[in-house]
Formats: C-alpha cells, sequence, structure tokens
C-alpha cells in the first residue's frame, strides 16, 4: 500500500474506527492552500510508515456528516485515531518534523 487512502462518510468506520493501525486522517478541501502544501508530506509519510499506520484523507466538502462529528472547523485539521479512539489533533499545516513526532509518540505509546 503506502499511499494516503481516500476515505468517505460511509467507509470511515471500516476504513479509520475498524482499523487494526493508527490512523492519522486528514480533513482537507480542494480550495484549501494549506491542505495543498501538507498532502505531498502526508504522502511521504504514508509510504515511510506503511504498516505501522494508515494515512486517511477525508474531503470535508464531500463527507460533511464525518466532519460534523468530529466537530471539524478549521483544515487542514489532522487526527489520530488508535483502537477506534480519536487520541491527538494537529490543526494547521505543521512541517514533517513535528508530524514524524506526533506519529511516533501514537504509535509508541
Amino acid at each position: 500500500m503506502g499511499a494516503a487512502l481516500h476515505t468517505t462518510d460511509a467507509d470511515f468506520k471500516k476504513d479509520v474506527l475498524d482499523s487494526n493501525v493508527p490512523v492519522l486522517v486528514d480533513f482537507w478541501a480542494e480550495w484549501c492552500g494549506p491542505c495543498r502544501m501538507v498532502a505531498p508530506v502526508l504522502d511521504e509519510l504514508a509510504k515511510e510508515y506503511d504498516g505501522k499506520i494508515k494515512v486517511a484523507k477525508v474531503n470535508v466538502d464531500e463527507n460533511q456528516q464525518v466532519s460534523m462529528d468530529f466537530h471539524i472547523r478549521s483544515i487542514p485539521t489532522l487526527l489520530f485515531f488508535k483502537n477506534g479512539q480519536m487520541v491527538k489533533q494537529l490543526i494547521g499545516a505543521h512541517p514533517k518534523a513535528k508530524l514524524v513526532s506526533e506519529i511516533q509518540e501514537v504509535i509508541g505509546s
């Protein structure tokens, strides 16, 4: 695999909540500049951490239910899930080093 997975309202439970590995979910939109800046970094992380984490992307314009369920008010918002529970939230674009640090914390705990 090693690529970011595009998930939807319908598939969110299966792709994220029922995942057997931690999941980093990127809530984004096509028109969002910072979202476009962070996207290639997330694709790199999906490859580098293949098998350890899953990276999922949720287009907030197309998947409003899941966005409302998690009270997404700003994008990009990155949510980390482990064992079906949200364990961490980052709002805005962050450098790769920060994301690596957060991922290490989630998979290490």
